[in-house]
Formats: structure tokens, sequence, C-alpha cells
């Protein structure tokens, strides 16, 4: 059998009669080319007129041709190395020349280009055969391009920044074939043939989405190309004259022929002997093919939402490229190592918590998701939804609800009295005593409201609670939720600090615009993301440093190399003492002690704190809460549309509810997934600063204070059965949050704890 080894793959030249063949070569050329485009032309005459004009002009035609980096596969890995998924604009593996079979190299040179070794880049000989050939069929029967030209057509193809271009690049007229003839003879000094026929075996299409003889390999029979056997090699070399008619995974019967023809050409060229390709000829080729396939994109990842929230960070981010034509190149030319931050652990449990709480073809068709960020360095350990990655069908979305529009997200949801940290954070920043008592009916009307662009007086705006009414300061109003506390806390803070606080947290709305400044800000009329307040409840758990959610620890592209990306972007948002006395007081809500606050049921049995929300009429809830290592945030409500069908007298897996809170749904989703990410790592506990001496729940707790009981028969004896309605809507919003300067005061549903 004969064998082309790389080291014996040399230019084969003839010095003198280089320029007489260039004159004969460029007046066959245009001829054979034009006749190939289906052209007819008399042989004298017009021809001779064509082949002068060609002479003429071939020199001035440019000849060097840009050789970019092929597309790669791509590989998504979780944080301890495991794959998330494998993504690609092409499925090419590339390898070396050495990497590929002797006899594959022996099959496609024979088939394709017989003289391969012996001519320039383009074969005069091979071009006056095809020429005869075809004008005696009247038709295209017999190419003329050489390996090195169609190696050249598929640069070019691939070069192509729209489809146009990459259309012009296989065009058949006289024009293009002329130019590809030159690029291949600049090509030949450039590379030896050894280098050409690498390129080529790793830049050909051989159908069924492979790309390059590695992937085809692995497609068609499960190997490498390094293993194939003369049959496969035989198979694979016969594709790519017509990659869709002789795909053996559609048309077997017609690569079977396929294969043949290859077989008795290289018979007739001596790469083997008459046993050999009998004994080849012979496998049918069902037997011979063992195909397999390689997932593409975030669809089979154990996490496609955050899969896809990778792939829309790099093509936002210019972390990732200066314009979005740059970081699109870089996802579409491949071959990078993505390690995230995804925590396999703490994404299991998120996940197993959203599905379990809420499957994703439950009857009620409500969905729930899951952020967790790990405080101090924005690392997005764990993003889910009780949903599968999918266009059609029960319980199928490409939707990320715990993302902004800008990811793949949302519009976002009301974040009910979430909210209210931001709040509490600018009344301590500002000096106001967390024991000083404030009057809290259960009906509060308030007047002082200013707008922060004009200075503008808000129109009076009345809100009610849901939970408690009588005099609180802040450990109880914070415990109880108690909405007209917060009303007159905010009153006194005015709306600009608190939104500056939660924006400079990284919470806007899921639109990407600024946080309304309305006097209902302090009850969660925004609508925000999931991620966006696990971000910012971090920033709380980091001692009032807020650093930017991450999904994304480091990238190596093709080369080895890593990519030069910036590392945590953090920045302090508010002093100290005033983010640990937000911590002091919001454990006071998970495990303090105040009988009845909204958060008992979600104690973690290791320091942690935590905020309920509800909307209005339920249309969406929330829990939002942390501990010293993890921050999570959990939204439960309709997509639909919160207002439209609010968790209200809904049958939710089995079980009925008359009204769904913060502490019934989203809390347990929470302390499920935080629990099962925590699991087996060490209790930490809150390391505090206050200046106003408050301590975790957790620490030395004061005497119990004496609360006033509720004044409105219509509130519920039980503080963790709130009924006052909020004001959500789901992923599509559908009201205007709070009062605008000049709009119609009157009585305001809140969103409760």
């Amino acid at each position: 059998m004969a064998v082309l080894p790389p080291s014996d793959m040399r230019r084969r030249r003839n010095p003198a009669g280089i320029a007489a063949r260039l004159v004969l070569f460029v007046v066959v050329a245009v001829i054979a080319g034009l006749v190939a485009a289906g052209m007819a032309l008399p042989l004298v005459g017009g021809a001779g007129v064509a082949a002068r004009s060609a002479v003429d002009g071939f020199e001035n035609l440019p000849s060097q041709l840009e050789t970019p980096p092929l597309p790669q596969r791509t590989e998504i890995l979780a944080s301890d190395g495991s794959s998330l998924a494998t993504v690609y604009y092409q499925n090419r593996v590339e390898v070396p020349l050495a990497d590929v079979a002797p006899i594959m190299r022996e099959a496609i040179v024979a088939v394709e280009d017989s003289r391969f070794l012996e001519h320039n880049g383009v074969d005069v000989r091979g071009t006056l055969r095809a020429l005869v050939t075809n004008a005696s069929a009247g038709g295209v029967q017999q190419g003329s391009s050489t390996l090195t030209m169609q190696y050249v057509r598929n640069v070019l193809i691939n070069s192509a920044d729209t489809p146009e271009e990459a259309a012009q690049a296989t065009v058949q007229s006289a024009a293009r074939k002329l130019q590809e003839m030159r690029y291949a003879l600049a090509m030949e000094k450039r590379f030896s043939k050894a280098e050409i026929l690498e390129r080529y075996l790793n830049i050909a299409y051989f159908g069924a989405g492979a790309y390059g003889v590695e992937a085809a390999a692995r497609r068609y029979f499960s190997i490498s190309a390094k293993d194939l056997n003369l049959s496969q090699a035989a198979t694979l070399a016969g594709l790519v004259q017509n990659p869709t008619a002789y795909d053996p995974t559609r048309n077997p019967g017609q690569s079977q022929i396929r294969r043949d023809v290859v077989l008795k050409v290289m018979l007739e060229q001596g790469y083997v002997t008459a046993p050999e390709a009998a004994a080849a000829t012979a496998i049918p080729m069902a037997s011979l093919m063992k195909p397999s396939t390689v997932s593409n994109g975030c669809t089979t990842s154990s996490a496609p939402f955050f899969c896809d929230y990778v792939i829309q960070t790099i093509r936002t981010d210019p972390a990732f490229g200066a314009t979005q034509a740059e970081r699109e190149a870089l996802l579409r030319r491949g071959g990078l190592v993505i390690r995230t931050s995804i925590d396999p652990k703490a994404q299991a449990a998120a996940d197993q918590a959203v599905r379990s709480y809420i499957p994703p073809k439950d009857k009620s068709k409500r969905a729930t998701a899951i952020a967790m960020v790990q405080p101090g360095t924005g690392r997005i350990v764990a993003m889910a939804e009780n949903r599968d990655w999918g266009t059609k069908g029960a319980g199928n979305t490409t939707y990320n609800y715990t993302a902004d529009v800008a990811h793949g997200g949302t519009q976002g949801m009301q974040a009910g009295s979430t909210f209210k940290v931001f709040v509490l954070a600018a009344a301590l920043e500002q000096g106001i005593s967390p024991f000083e008592p404030i009057a809290s009916p259960q009906v509060g009307t308030f007047s002082d409201f200013r707008s922060c662009d004009a200075n503008t007086k808000f129109p009076t705006y009345t809100a009610r609670n849901s939970t408690r009414s009588g005099t609180f300061d802040m450990r109880q109003g914070t415990a109880f939720s108690v909405n007209t506390y917060f009303l007159a806390l905010e009153q006194r803070t005015g709306l600009c600090r608190p939104a500056e606080i939660a924006e400079q947290m990284g919470v806007t709305l899921g639109n990407g615009k600024p946080l309304n400044r309305v006097p209902s800000f302090t009850l969660g009329t925004n609508e925000v993301t999931p991620l966006a307040m696990a971000g910012a409840y971090a920033a709380f758990a980091n001692h009032g440093v807020y650093c930017k959610p991450t999904p994304i620890m480091n990238i190596t592209d093709r080369d080895g190399k890593k990519l030069d990306l910036p590392g945590p972007q953090c920045k302090r948002v508010v002093d100290r003492n005033v983010a640990d006395s937000v911590t002091a007081l919001l454990t006071g809500v998970v495990d303090g002690y105040i009988g009845g606050r909204t958060g008992q049921a979600m104690s973690l049995g290791r320091p942690a704190a935590g905020k309920t929300g509800t909307t209005n009429e339920s249309a969406a809830v929330w829990f939002a809460g942390y501990t010293p290592d993890l921050a999570t945030a959990v939204w439960v409500g309709d997509p639909r549309g919160g207002f439209r069908y609010p968790m209200k007298n809904v049958t939710i897996n089995g079980r009925y509810y008359d009204q769904v809170f913060g502490s019934t749904l989203p809390g347990p989703i929470w302390k499920q997934a935080m629990l099962g990410a925590l699991d087996g790592t060490p209790e930490t506990r809150f390391d505090l600063e206050s200046s106003w001496g408050l301590q975790a729940a957790t620490d030395t707790p004061p005497p119990p204070p004496k609360v006033a009981p509720p004044t409105d028969p219509n509130t519920p004896t039980d503080p963790n059965a709130p009924t006052t309605p909020g004001a959500t809507p789901g992923p599509t919003p559908g009201a205007t949050p709070g009062q605008a300067p000049g709009a119609t005061p009157g009585p305001a549903p809140a969103p409760s704890g």
C-alpha cells in the first residue's frame, strides 16, 4: 500500500517551465472556468479574447489570502471542571496531519486531486482533462479544482461576514475561478504540501454537521481520524464532493456506491491492492456505521439557563470585545474553554428545590426561579427555574426568569417587601435610631413625599398593613414587615437615597432602566430580577461592599492562553456599620426572639438573615436572604402575568392555597436550596460591627418587646398569613408602580411581608 507521509510532501517545480506553464494555465483556466460555469463559448474568437484579457489582468488580481483560525467547539465547564455544555458554530476538532490515518490522506488525494504532489496549486493537466470531459458531455461532469483551490474556497466561505459573501465564494463564474487559482498559487508558496493537506482536512465539510476529518470520524464511526480503516477512509473521502447526497446517516445506499467509487480510484492509482479494495467494498455501509452526536448549545446542559446566561454575558459585556461584532466573532471562532462560577452541588440543590415545590408541568402553570450569589466575589453559584429549556410544550421556555432582558430574561417582577432593606440602609446611614418607636397604624396616609428630579410633591399616598399595627422600632417593624412603619421611615429618608443604594447594588428594572422613585418604592413595586436581588443581598452579607454578579471565572483560548478578563468588580456602597446593622435586623426576621416574625419558618440551624416579599393580590411572592457565605433570592409567580393570574385560590403540586405569601412557597424553596448548597460546609457566623450595638439574633437577644395587637378586624391574627394585597406583575409587567406627581391620590394596597 502506498503511503503519503508528511515528510515526503515536497513541492515539485520545474523552474524553467514555470513561465510557459503559467501562460498555458491562464488560457486554459479561463476556458475551463467558463465551461464549468455553464457558459458556452466558441473555441475561436471569443475564447481567445477572453484568454488574452485574463492574461493581461491576472497579475493584477490580489494574491494574499488571510487564513483566520477555523471555528471550533467551545467547552463550558462548571467551577469544578465538570462539563456543562459544548457550544459551536461548526462542529470541528482540529488535529495535526500526523493524527490522521495515512490511508485517509491517500483516499482524499486519490479521489479529489491525484496530482496533488506534482502541481503548484493549479493542475493544468487536470484542467484540460476536465475541459474535454465536460465539453464532450455538454455539462459539468468533472471538476477542475485542486485540493489547494478547494481549501481556498473553504477559507473564503469561513471568512465571510454575510450570507451574500459566502454565496459569492461559491458562485460559478470565471472571475471567481481565476481569483481562486491566483490564491492557490500563492498558498503553494507559503505552505508545504503537508501543511496544505492538513489545513484542507481540517476545514472541509463532511456532512451531518461535521467539519474537518476528526469531527467526521467521530460523527460517523465514533473513532478518531488516526484510527480510520480503508473502508471508513474511502467513505469520508467520498463525502466532500456532495456531503448531503452522500451522507451515510441519510442516504446509506448512495454513500456506499460513492465509497466503492473511491476504492476503485485508489486501486487504479496504486494506493491499495485488489484484495484490499475487494475486502473494503464487501463491508455493508450499515455495519460500517457507528454514528454518534455531539450536543450543541445549552439545551441538554444540567444548568441550561445558566449556560445561556454565560453566552449572553459574552455577547453583551465589553470585557469580551469592544464591539458586539468582536464579541460575536469570539464566540463564532470558538475553541474556548470557559470555566464558570457554577457550583454543581448548589446548582443541583437549587434545581431540586424549585422542581420539588412546583414541577415543570404543574397544571397551575406557576413558575419559580432562584439565583445564588457568593458574597465577596459576586460569583453566581446557582441559577435555576422550574422549567425545561424548550420553545414548545408545557413546562418549557427559553426565558431566563432569574435574569434581565439583556441576558435573555424578562422585564422583571415586583419584589414586594424584599425592597425594605434599602430603606433600612438609608435610614441607618442618616442616623435614624433603630430603637426609635414609630407609630404604624393599620391604615396610614402620607403626604410629604417629594420627587427626586424636580422636588415636586407627590399626591397623598395611603397604604395599609397586612401583618401587625401599633408602635414599633426598627427590629419589630422589620420582623413583622409593617408597611406603614416603612412608609413613615421612607418619608424621613426621602425617595432618592434608598433608590441610589439599590441601584449601586446592581438593582435596576428588568429592562435595564433606573428604578422608579415613588412612595411605593419601599413596598417593592419596581420590577426587578432574582439575580439582581441576590446580588444586592450579597452586598449586605459582604459588609456593604457590592460585587457585580458574574458567571465566568476564566477563559482559555484555543492556544491554551488565558484571556485577560477583569477580576471581581467590587465597590463599597454603604459603610460597614450600616450594612452590618441591616444584617442584624434581618437575622431577626429568621432567627429573632420576636414571635410571629414573617421568616421564622426559614431558620437554617445556622446564622442566616432574610426578608419575605408579597405583592398586591399575591401577584408575585419572594424570599431573599443570606448567610455569610451565600446569598439567594427566590421568586414565585405566573409568567403569563401576575395580575391576571395571582397566587390566590390556586392548587400547586396538589396543594390548595387560598393565597400564597413569601413565607409559604418562596421561603421553603429558599430554605431547601440553601440547606442543600451549604451541606457539608462549616458554619460561619456573622462578624458584625454595628454603631448601634445591634447584634445578630443568634447572639445575645434582648427581652421580648411589647407589641400592640392588630387593630383591624380584617387583619389576621396569624402574622405568617398576611392578607393585604401587594402589587406585582410576573415577567410580563402590567401595572404602573406607585404614584407619580400629578396622579390621582387614593388608597393604595401595598405589598406585604
